[in-house]
């Protein structure tokens, strides 16, 4: 089986030119409202990413350091609004490596846990100093879209040639390792584009640029929710040292984030089931209010905090796609998969993908005959690690895992293994991923003992399948 997933992922793919899309995306409607750009000059580079997010910038950056020729492109223009405002202690390594961490530290707050609240004034911290062999005690939580300006203006200092307000509209891949994709785009003034790499990395984000245009592209079959969100001043804080860390708070429909910012600034959201999101008939800030009432350990903290921003909503938005490389092309971060933000895991497992991504690209230019044993492996270390955050997040609301949370054990370091989890310390650490499977096997026996509710859990789940949130309010940008 192994031999053939092999000659499998080997398989070359059909250039992509105008391929249907398998889910619409913004870069689809720009594609067919915009000129063909067929006349435009041709502009040659080694690298061509589509996206400049965290992954984006990151991968960029460090490809231009080894001496490629790098072009950026990101459709919109930074500063630009972003979810995902959580880093996590193993983002501070890669930061660092980048030369950026003094600059983060400077627009950030300092986060040295998450809390998961037990009632109303009873809460569980999860400080990352106790991890497992921690490789860092602290993240920072940030704007991201301070964070990612910072970033992108990083990337051009390092010599990358980075254009904002250019979106790619088309895509021909080579067939073979050695050839020469083509990539269409169009400025906002209207300009045709176009460029010749011998690689491209798609970090264009939730759009899945790629992973659309090639069908790859699938909903997670297990796991569907929804998000309202919104930023707020005056939110109460945790006290002392506790101040700065995430609140995970579930609820009866999902589970709300509260993350603190600079200036006083909290974000606020619930992820729901679809089905309860629904409820809100097109009330969305009132919805998302009195969802955040409904939970007495929020409302107190809220009482007299003012929203400072809209309330955006995003859908259904759990995916992976099939495939994360082959000749000529690579998928990071949210390109590849998007996983609910539970663990704050999204800009982590993007910069992580975009560093390794950048190894794979690196060597590929360098001896394409080796590009094939380099993509399986790149695809099998990455996949090891995005299934440690899936598992424990499709599982987050059963009844197992909230009794396992709120009395956390730490027989045989098991506690420790989920802190080291929770900060992101899941891809090179097989001590912390032997005792994540005895978490694991303490799931199945707990879940066995209110085997009621589990079963009750899962029926729930499974409606979720069928129930679709299409009307997003949320610009997706790259990763």
């Amino acid at each position: 089986m192994r031999d053939a997933l092999a000659r499998a992922m080997e398989r070359p793919l059909t250039p992509v030119h105008d391929a249907p899309s398998a889910l619409p995306s913004a870069s689809d409607a720009t594609a067919a409202a915009a000129p063909r750009p067929g006349a435009a000059a041709v502009e040659t580079t080694d690298v061509l990413v589509v996206g400049g997010g965290p992954g984006g910038s990151t991968v960029a950056t460090l490809l231009a350091r080894r001496g490629w020729r790098v072009v950026l492109l990101e459709k919109a223009r930074h500063p630009r609004f972003h979810i995902g405002e959580s880093l996590l202690p193993m983002n501070m390594p890669i930061l660092k490596r980048l030369g950026v961490y003094e600059q983060v530290a400077a627009i950030g707050v300092r986060k040295l846990g998450a809390d998961f609240p037990l009632d109303a004034t009873r809460y569980n911290t999860f400080r990352f100093s106790r991890a497992l062999d921690p490789k860092a005690d602290h993240a920072f939580q940030v704007r991201r879209a301070d964070f990612d300006q910072l970033l992108f203006a990083h990337a051009r200092g390092a010599g990358v040639d980075a254009r904002e307000g250019v979106r790619v509209l088309r895509v021909a891949l080579p067939a073979a390792e050695d050839g020469t994709a083509t990539v269409d785009a169009v400025g906002e003034d209207g300009t045709a584009l176009r460029f010749e790499a011998r690689h491209v990395v798609d970090a264009s984000g939730r759009d899945a640029f790629l992973g659309g245009k090639l069908g790859l592209k699938r909903k997670n079959p297990v796991h569907q929710s929804a998000a309202v969100f919104s930023h707020y001043r005056g939110v109460a804080r945790r006290p002392g040292e506790d101040a700065g860390n995430i609140t995970v708070q579930r609820f009866e429909h999902g589970w709300m984030w509260l993350i603190p910012l600079p200036d006083d600034v909290m974000s606020v959201g619930a992820v729901c089931y679809p089905e309860y999101l629904k409820t809100r008939r097109g009330d969305t800030e009132g919805f998302l209010q009195r969802t955040l009432e409904s939970v007495p350990a929020v409302a107190a903290r809220m009482a007299g905090a003012e929203r400072v921003a809209p309330v955006h909503v995003t859908g259904n938005y759990s995916y992976t796609c099939t495939r994360m490389t082959g000749p000529g092309w690579t998928l990071v971060g949210d390109a590849y998969a998007f996983l609910d933000p539970i663990f704050s895991s999204g800009v982590f497992l993007a910069m992580h993908g975009a560093e390794r991504a950048a190894d794979l690209v690196d060597a590929s230019l360098r001896a394409p005959a080796t590009a094939p044993r380099l993509r399986r492996r790149f695809e099998r270390d990455l996949k090891r690690g995005l299934d440690e955050f899936s598992w424990f997040i499709t599982r987050f609301n059963a009844p197992a895992v909230r009794e396992l949370f709120r009395k956390p054990r730490n027989a045989w370091q098991i506690e420790q293994a989920v802190i080291a989890m929770l900060a992101g310390d899941v891809f090179d650490a097989p001590r912390v991923r032997r005792r994540l499977r005895a978490f694991r096997v303490l799931y199945g026996i707990t879940a066995l003992g209110r085997l009621r509710e589990s079963f009750g859990n899962w029926r729930r789940r499974r409606r979720q399948r069928t129930v679709e949130i299409v009307d997003e309010t949320l610009q997706r940008d790259g990763s």
